[in-house]
């Protein structure tokens, strides 16, 4: 039982680092979407797009060496060189991007739609972020995840901030001195170029917080070496895109396709309600962060299959009834998130994303048999495939369904992925899943969620619906009480 305690202690720090800021950032949904900051939804919609956008290019500037790290540290013995060599990789490519990007600014604007400025702010953010990759997979790597968490959070401190600085008390402060220095720096109707002024300033202290990783370093790169990271990583870099695709291509799409008159509002209602889904995001990202690891250095345990079947079906049961508590009291969770009720109006694609994000960590565990045996190819593929179901689902369901369709494109993606993965899966590299109790718990969720959320006399009735999460909670007690009698004992 060490080895489970060992991956939950570093799942749980790690997930505080993940989870506190996202717990923040909840503050800024809240804030962008306060009346007094962002009344109208389209405003949230201008920045939902333009962020949709950044994450396509920050996978493309990691260009999958954040995974091809973990797995050539692990595998190779000079470790430094591993370090140098994909910290040297990073640094360069980053500076040719900051350059390019700054010069045909004005024709990237053009194509997007996005104003200029804020295109020179998205490209500082983004060149920011990417050097900082390679130091943070090395806290990683180096199970250090206690300062991890203490740099991750406090970038998400200062960001969160300066956001409420500049949003709600950089106006009132100009507004009663005309005269000081802070109405010189204060600006109208800037609330989006405040947002991402606030992101450079908090990248930027991430990166001086972390840049001695690029002075003590030897600069120089092993050609060999860079080679195979790249052909181990490109697969990678293939597979985020698709999962960008997947997860904020939609964003972009209803931009497009859409009544040029509806069509900020639309995603920024859309953008808004799918942060309700954020508390799944929270559980599978800290699980993903702690497990990636942990995969790459018990592979060569003789009982690693059994392993991974353990801890699979154990994210299972805490993903169900995740996902069935967040859908029971999302009415209750919009007013304290979403204060403006004009963006209330997509509440209505709250399961299906809550789902859609259960599905993508089922599919992380998954795919861990591809990782181990060097073929990332098939992750790619798989990533594809979901790709082309997000961008088949969103042109024939936007232009009727709008965000409902986004939503349906979404979940639909993840479930074929996870499905596809767990197929192929049985014959390349067999792991005994219990997919009896699996099957059992996911199917028990989304019933039970279907019907607190979709029936209306139900939806209004807290006290049926908590007894709907105690019958869930008795289930997985009595599926699951030999292993926690047996758990207990050993404590």
């Amino acid at each position: 039982m060490s080895l489970y305690k060992n991956l939950f202690k570093q799942t749980a720090i790690y997930g505080l680092a993940m989870v506190l800021p996202r717990m923040l950032s909840f503050f800024l949904v809240r804030l962008y979407t306060n009346p007094s900051v962002m009344s109208n939804p389209a405003e949230y919609g201008v920045l939902t797009i333009v962020m949709a956008y950044m994450v396509f290019l920050n996978v493309i500037l990691s260009y999958g060496f954040e995974t091809a790290f973990f797995r050539f540290y692990n595998s190779e013995t000079n470790k430094e060189k591993v370090i140098s060599t994909s910290t040297i990789s990073i640094f360069w490519s980053s500076i040719a991007f900051l350059f390019l990007a700054l010069l045909f600014r004005d024709s990237i604007a053009y194509f997007t739609k996005v104003d200029v400025q804020y295109i020179t702010y998205s490209v500082w953010i983004l060149v920011l972020d990417a050097l900082v990759v390679i130091p943070f997979s090395k806290l990683r790597a180096n199970q250090r995840p206690i300062k991890y968490a203490i740099i991750k959070i406090g970038n998400v401190v200062v960001n969160l901030a300066l956001n409420f600085f500049f949003l709600l008390y950089l106006p009132k402060i100009a507004q009663s001195n005309p005269d000081g220095f802070f109405a010189t720096i204060y600006r109208e109707n800037f609330q989006i170029g405040y947002v991402f002024i606030a992101n450079i300033i908090a990248s930027l202290l991430t990166f001086i917080v972390l840049s001695p990783n690029y002075i003590n370093i030897n600069w120089k790169i092993d050609k060999a070496l860079w080679k195979r990271m790249m052909n181990y990583g490109l697969p990678i870099l293939i597979a985020g895109i698709a999962f960008a695709i997947n997860e904020h291509l939609d964003k972009i799409l209803l931009g497009k396709l859409l009544p040029s008159n509806i069509a900020e509002s639309e995603v920024g209602t859309y953008a808004a309600c799918y942060k309700l889904g954020l508390f799944m995001v929270l559980f599978r990202t800290a699980y993903t962060m702690g497990i990636e690891p942990f995969f790459f250095s018990h592979a060569s345990n003789e009982n690693a299959p059994q392993t991974y079947a353990t801890i699979t079906k154990y994210f299972v049961i805490f993903g169900s009834f995740i996902s069935l508590v967040v859908i029971v009291f999302a009415d209750l969770l919009k007013i304290f998130l979403i204060p403006n009720p004009n963006y209330w109006q997509a509440m209505s694609v709250v399961p299906l994303i809550v789902f859609a994000n259960f599905f993508l960590g089922i599919y992380t565990n998954l795919s861990v048999w591809y990782k181990l045996i060097d073929k990332t190819k098939i992750g790619a593929y798989i990533s594809v495939v979901g790709a082309g179901v997000t961008l088949l689902l969103n042109f024939l369901l936007i232009p009727t369904m709008s965000y409902y369709g986004s939503a349906i494109a979404t979940i639909a993606a993840y479930g074929s992925m996870m499905l596809i993965s767990y197929s192929l899966g049985k014959n390349q590299y067999p792991i005994p899943y219990d997919m009896k109790r699996i099957f059992g718990y996911l199917i028990l969720s989304v019933v039970f969620s279907a019907i607190s959320f979709y029936i209306p006399y139900i939806r209004e009735n807290y006290f049926i619906k908590t007894g709907i999460i105690l019958i869930f909670l008795y289930f997985i007690y009595f599926s699951e009480k030999e292993t926690l009698i047996r758990i207990l004992k050993r404590k």
